[in-house]
């Protein structure tokens, strides 16, 4: 145990924000962005929500099998660098409503990490938002990713080396819904886009750079939220089809339920100032 330690509540209210390096990169640094391995191939994205909890798609979780993380990078090859951290998951926690195949209900899983995280400017958590907050139509936000969510477990998965990310804005759930049922042989009087989702489009694009269980993340007010985990395999099916996410204001009690269930979220004084101190500077634009 640590000699300084931060309350849980505390740590989950730091939220990172993304940044372009020196070099001026086309991409930003999305600090909370976690690439989910298993043999240290990369078949899902995740979020970083605390020292020792990553938020992910339950679908991307496929049986007892042993997976870890990536953070801290861009690349989805890193060569050999101190700041890229590979962590091995301790445990996942599988939200108890998840259910289904093609149309996919309480898709969220926690993992929770061998061993906190080293906070830095490339790795940082991104924000929970409050259970009442209403992210209304229109709100810009991004979603970022390596790879096609549909081809995630195909033999010519198409995967990109470097980190996409794509500008999207919140959709209402019915026309989200009267997009999917279009060629569903489901009765009108059954949803498929419930209270538990969030739609999010950039009308007409391919949203395909994101991975399924990777973040859509919303500025609201000068903080990052995670909004939602990508949820929707068959939203890469057409480009005009809106990304499907697990609403993550349905699911934060929750999530702050199992985490206060685990370990202390515990951080070095010397660490949380750094942070602090680095949150505080301007940052370069673009």
């Amino acid at each position: 145990m640590c000699g300084h330690c931060v309350p849980l509540d505390i740590v989950l209210e730091v939220c990172g924000k993304p940044w372009w390096s020196g070099d001026l990169d086309v991409i930003r640094h999305w600090p909370w962005e976690v690439s989910l391995r298993l043999e240290n191939e990369h078949v899902c994205g995740g979020a970083l929500i605390d020292l020792n909890w990553v938020v992910t798609a339950a679908h991307c979780i496929q049986g007892t099998k042993e997976y870890s993380v990536i953070l801290g990078t861009n690349k989805l090859k890193p060569p050999d660098s101190l700041r890229v951290t590979m962590i091995p998951v301790k445990d996942i926690v599988m939200h108890p409503k998840f259910w289904g195949r093609t149309f996919i209900m309480g898709d969220v899983a926690l993992l929770q990490l061998h061993r906190p995280v080293a906070l830095s400017k490339y790795v940082q958590p991104i924000c929970l938002p409050e259970p009442s907050y209403n992210l209304k139509v229109g709100t810009q936000c991004w979603v970022t990713g390596w790879g096609q969510a549909k081809q995630r477990f195909s033999v010519n998965s198409t995967l990109t080396p470097e980190l996409q990310e794509a500008e999207v804005f919140i959709m209402d759930n019915k026309r989200c819904d009267q997009i999917y049922r279009k060629k569903s042989f489901i009765p009108h009087i059954v949803p498929l886009v419930l209270g538990d989702m969030i739609c999010a489009t950039n009308y007409g694009e391919n949203l395909c750079s994101g991975d399924s269980g990777g973040p859509l993340a919303c500025e609201v007010e000068g903080r990052w939220i995670l909004a939602g985990v990508l949820s929707w395999e068959k939203a890469c099916a057409k480009a005009e089809n809106p990304g499907v996410y697990a609403r993550i204001t349905k699911y934060s009690k929750w999530i702050k339920q199992q985490m206060n269930n685990g370990p202390l979220s515990c951080l070095q004084t010397s660490t949380w100032l750094l942070l602090l101190f680095w949150l505080l500077q301007p940052q370069m634009g673009p």
